[in-house]
C-alpha cells in the first residue's frame, strides 16, 4: 500500500472517529439535560392523575360565622394558615415546574364548606378539598388575589375581608392516567380485531388456499401493505373509520374504535405473514401422519398443525 493511500485511509479514520465522538457527546448532553430537568417532575401522582384539570368557580353567601379552629400542629412551617377562614395554603410547583398555590388543610368549621358551584347551581356535593389548586380569590371592592403573588399574600387578603365574590380553584391535572387507560383499551381492542382475522387468514392461505394466480396476488398485496407508511393508514382511518364510527356510534369525533380499527389494519399484514411463517416450519410429516390416520384437512389443521405452531404464532404476533 502506497504512502498516499495510507494517509488517505488515516484521514478517513480520523473523520470517522471525530464524527462518532461528536455524536456520542451530543447524545450524552441530551441524556444529561433530560435527567437533570425531568427527574424532579417524576412522581406517582403523574400516573394517578388525569391530564386535564377540572376548574370550579366557588361562590359564597354572606358569611356570619367564621372558623374557630387554631392552627393544626401537623402543618409545616411554610404552610400559611388562616384561622378566620380555616384554610391552610402552600406555595408549590405543578407538573411543569410552574408556581401554584395548593390547599393543604381545611378545618371542619370552615365557612368555605358553604360555597356553591357558580357553574352548576344544582351541584349539591360541591366543596373545596385538600390538594386542590387555588388560582385566584376575587373580591367586589378590590383587586383579586392571584396565585402569582403567593400563598401568604392570598391568606392576608382573605383575612382582611369578611366576604369575597368567588374562588377559582381546580384539580392539579398534568397526569397521564387517562392516556395510560386509553392506550390499554386501544391495544386490547386492536388485538381483539386483528388477531382472529390475521391468524385465520394466514391459516387459509397456507393450509387451504390453492396455489394459483389469485393467492399470489393476495400475498403480493399483503407484502405491499407492510411497506406502506403509517401516515397513509392514519389518513385512511381519518377518512373511513372516523366517519363510519361517528355515524353508527355515539362518538362525535375520533374515538377508540376508529383508532383500534386503524391499528388493526396496520397490524394485519404483519400478523398474516408472521403466522404463515410459523405454519410453514411445521414439518409436512405431521400433516401426512394425521391424514394417514383418517383425519380430514380441517381436523389436521386445527388439531395437529395449529397447536404445534401456536408458540411461534404467539411470539410472532406480540407487540
Amino acid at each position: 500500500m502506497s504512502n498516499k493511500r495510507k494517509k488517505f485511509d488515516k484521514l478517513l479514520q480520523t473523520i470517522t472517529y471525530i464524527s462518532a465522538s461528536v455524536g456520542v457527546l451530543i447524545l450524552s448532553l441530551i441524556v444529561v439535560f433530560v435527567i437533570r430537568n425531568g427527574v424532579g417532575l417524576i412522581n406517582f401522582d403523574l400516573i394517578t392523575n388525569d391530564y386535564h384539570a377540572q376548574f370550579y368557580n366557588g361562590g359564597i353567601d354572606e358569611v356570619t360565622t367564621f372558623s374557630n379552629t387554631p392552627r393544626p400542629n401537623e402543618l409545616a412551617t411554610d404552610d400559611i394558615y388562616s384561622e378566620k377562614w380555616g384554610i391552610a395554603l402552600r406555595d408549590g410547583l405543578d407538573r411543569e415546574g410552574k408556581p401554584i398555590i395548593e390547599v393543604v388543610f381545611i378545618a371542619e368549621d370552615s365557612p368555605l364548606y358553604a360555597m356553591y358551584d357558580k357553574n352548576n347551581l344544582e351541584n349539591t356535593e360541591f366543596k373545596i378539598e385538600v390538594e386542590n389548586i387555588i388560582s385566584s380569590v376575587k373580591f367586589d371592592d378590590k383587586p383579586s388575589a392571584l396565585s402569582i403573588y403567593g400563598a401568604e399574600y392570598m391568606i392576608n387578603e382573605l383575612d382582611a375581608e369578611n366576604q369575597f365574590r368567588e374562588i377559582v380553584f381546580s384539580s392539579l391535572g398534568g397526569g397521564i392516567r387517562g392516556s395510560l387507560i386509553t392506550t390499554l383499551y386501544t391495544i386490547g381492542l386492536t388485538l381483539i380485531i386483528a388477531l382472529p382475522i390475521g391468524i385465520f387468514s394466514a391459516i387459509y392461505l397456507n393450509e387451504f388456499a390453492k396455489k394459483n394466480r389469485l393467492t399470489r396476488i393476495i400475498r403480493s398485496m399483503i407484502e405491499m401493505l407492510t411497506g406502506v407508511p403509517s401516515i397513509i393508514f392514519g389518513l385512511m382511518g381519518l377518512a373511513v373509520f372516523v366517519p363510519l364510527t361517528t355515524r353508527y356510534t355515539p362518538a362525535t369525533s375520533a374515538n377508540l374504535i376508529s383508532g383500534s380499527l386503524t391499528l388493526a389494519v396496520i397490524l394485519l399484514p404483519i400478523i398474516i405473514r408472521s403466522t404463515e411463517e410459523s405454519l410453514k416450519v411445521i414439518p409436512d410429516d405431521f400433516r401426512f401422519a394425521s391424514l394417514a390416520l383418517g383425519a380430514n384437512n380441517s381436523q389436521t389443521t386445527f388439531k395437529v398443525v395449529l397447536p404445534s405452531a401456536l408458540p411461534g404464532i404467539l411470539t410472532a404476533t406480540r407487540f
